[in-house]
Formats: structure tokens, sequence, C-alpha cells
């Protein structure tokens, strides 16, 4: 199953929750996002069936393995292509959103080459 971009900003919005905290919630999870409860649960349950989270008896989310890896990545590209941003001379914010937009998108070609030129 090929993972869209809102499966892949939900991924990385449970990574930066559970960072934070040990206990994630799907309410936690829309009130980060700012989505709806019913967009949420909807989310929830194809990121279940699609193997990429697990939620317990309590409603408690962890990321699978493959869910995890998915996040991380996210939030390297989100992490890093911010920072590049911010140092061309882009607002903190605005890099932020951006990054956002472009972290999907990006090439591993081409996130590589900005990654080899920011640890230089």
């Amino acid at each position: 199953m090929h993972l869209q971009e809102s499966g892949e900003m939900y991924l990385e919005t449970i990574y930066v929750l559970s960072k934070k905290s040990n206990s994630v919630r799907a309410i936690d999870v829309g009130e980060y996002m700012g989505y709806s409860k019913p967009s949420v649960s909807r989310a929830m349950g194809l990121l279940r069936n699609g193997e990429y989270i697990k939620v317990d008896s309590d409603g408690l989310i962890t990321l699978t393995k493959e869910g995890r890896a998915i996040a991380e990545k996210i939030y390297e590209r989100h992490t890093l292509i911010t920072k590049f941003l911010m140092s061309i001379g882009v607002d903190a914010e605005v890099a932020s959103e951006d990054a956002c937009k472009i972290e999907h998108d990006i090439s591993d070609t081409s996130f590589e080459a900005i990654k080899k030129h920011m640890e230089n």
C-alpha cells in the first residue's frame, strides 16, 4: 500500500507527539493537526489497516517498524529542509511551512544533495 501525503503527515505527527509523551491518542493528533475527530478517526483506521500504526485497547497509538521508518524519514526531511531554507534567509515560519510542502515530493537524490550541502 502506497501512503499518500496526508498519511505521511499523520505518521510524522504521531512521531513528533511520541517524542514529547509516551501516550499518544487520536485526540492528541487531531488537536496538533487542527483536524476534526471524524477525519482523524478515518485516517487512524487506514493507517492501522496498512499496518503503519497499532492502537491498543486504551486508544494509545504506537508506530509499527514501517510506520516509524516513514515518520522518521519525513521528520528528517522537514527539519533539514527548514534549516536549509532558513540558512538562505527564509523566515522560520515560512521555511517550516514550505518544508512541509516540499518534504513529501522531493526526490531522494535532491534531498541527499541538500543534506550533504548542509553538513559542509
